[in-house]
């Protein structure tokens, strides 16, 4: 596969059993899903597990798959949406039967040069969403982050399917660029 393969190709190529396919995707989007359960979980070990989770699942779920949009990234946002969802829940039932406070401290052996180079990278993105327009910002939280399809975004926001589909393509776009220039 070459660095211009589509998403759709890609999952194609992976649902018939191309890992060589399936580890481009991963490649392509192991930072922002990362980020996501980071957000959602705020712990780094926690955010790991789940992105790697995210993408066992999603290679699960192959078989049969087709891409709505250009990008693979809404898709694996909700699988990790879900995925972190449960670790939050497991987390609330292990402090409820435990004895003691869990001891959520990060341990000392912390990679820092890759959590500098991380948060770098969570930075740029998010300088990224700054600079764009209120609307695109609003698009992207509610169809990324908070897993809104398209149709439901364009009702929240009063505008057409097509818009909300359109922008968040470009979205995509932009975003995937800051991406790549930090790989």
């Amino acid at each position: 596969m070459t660095e211009k393969s589509s998403d759709a190709a890609l999952i194609a190529a992976a649902a018939g059993g191309s890992e060589i396919a399936f580890r481009e995707l991963f490649r392509a989007y192991v930072k922002p899903v990362f980020w996501v359960a980071h957000g959602l979980l705020g712990d780094r070990g926690d955010a790991e597990d789940a992105a790697q989770e995210t993408f066992a699942t999603a290679w699960r779920k192959l078989d049969g798959f087709e891409l709505a949009g250009e990008s693979a990234l809404p898709w694996l946002a909700t699988i990790c949406r879900n995925v972190s969802a449960n670790r939050i829940r497991m987390r609330r039932r292990e402090r409820e039967h435990s004895a003691g406070p869990v001891d959520e401290r990060q341990p000392d052996t912390v990679d820092v040069e890759q959590q500098i180079i991380d948060q770098a990278l969570a930075d740029r993105i998010a300088d990224e969403v700054e600079r764009m327009s209120e609307d695109d910002r609003r698009i992207f939280a509610l169809c990324v982050a908070e897993g809104y399809a398209y149709q439901a975004a364009a009702d929240e926001l009063g505008i057409a399917h097509g818009a909300v589909r359109n922008r968040l393509s470009r979205i995509r776009t932009r975003l995937r660029s800051v991406v790549r220039e930090e790989a």
